[in-house]
């Protein structure tokens, strides 16, 4: 899959609220890692999991779906800005339609993660795209790449 490194750079640096759709409470999977590290860089994550909706993850609310939380972050005057997949490519296409209706300004599906369909339609509907990436990885590059240019 053809990524665009702007879109990447733009994501990243234009994307305050992280939704992380499937984000596990289990410090020792992929999405627990990769939200982990996104807020220690100054992300706000938004955990997504029906599974553990009503707990907190890693410090935040957990909500069902993501209507839900962005409902609850409208309350407090916030939005999502990206929503970070981490589920397999065959859900993803409700989850993207749920990031187009909340007026989520991208979707970035992690590696492994291609839904062509679904990312069709979120480019369609005007949000920047990422797939089968990882949000750490990429901002641990644009970070570097970033202090070097200091």
């Amino acid at each position: 899959m053809n990524q665009n490194p702007q879109t990447i750079i733009k994501l990243l640096a234009e994307s305050r609220v992280i939704a992380v759709v499937g984000l596990s409470p289990k410090s020792d999977r992929p999405s627990h890692g990769v939200a982990a590290y996104l807020q220690r860089h100054g992300y706000r994550i938004i955990p997504v999991n029906p599974v553990c909706a009503g707990t907190h993850i890693l410090g935040e609310h957990c909500y069902a779906t993501l209507t839900l939380a962005a409902a609850a972050l409208a309350e407090q005057q916030t939005r999502i800005d990206m929503v970070d997949i981490f589920r397999k490519s065959e859900l993803v296409g409700p989850i993207v339609d749920e990031a187009i209706a909340i007026r989520a300004r991208g979707v970035w599906l992690q590696i492994g993660v291609i839904n062509e369909a679904a990312t069709d339609k979120a480019r369609a509907a005007g949000l920047d795209v990422v797939a089968d990436r990882c949000t750490k990885i990429d901002h641990a590059i644009w970070h570097a790449e970033q202090s070097e240019a200091r």
